[in-house]
């Protein structure tokens, strides 16, 4: 069965002039499952990043701005692969990092 949520991620991928996605929602419906199966269904990797689980990935935003140093670091600590071109990332519970939070504070790649 497939949810209509998937269906309109699939929509923002193939958006010409997407921008960063934020899904908003109230607790246990769904939100990291459906962000994990779209990434597994239509990219070939997910780096996923619980900020709540690994208080540690905070600190790669409050060092540096720079958006390709703190996708390098992340990528380091969560042993995860990061290709721009084939990756989703995925934020969970990114209001525990206030400043990551606020996306007019990045640069953009």
């Amino acid at each position: 069965m497939e949810r209509r949520i998937l269906v309109q991620l699939k929509r923002w991928k193939e958006s010409g002039n997407r921008k960063p996605l934020i899904l908003n929602g109230v607790r246990q419906v769904g939100k990291t499952w459906a962000l994990k199966e779209f990434g597994r269904t239509c990219y070939r990797n997910v780096a996923y990043f619980n900020f709540e689980e690994h208080a540690e990935y905070r600190q790669f935003f409050e060092t540096t701005k720079d958006v390709r140093r703190i996708l390098q670091n992340l990528a380091m600590a969560g042993a995860q692969k990061i290709d721009p071109e084939d990756t989703l990332i995925v934020f969970d519970e990114i209001q525990e990092c206030p400043i990551a939070d606020r996306t007019d504070r990045l640069i953009s790649l």
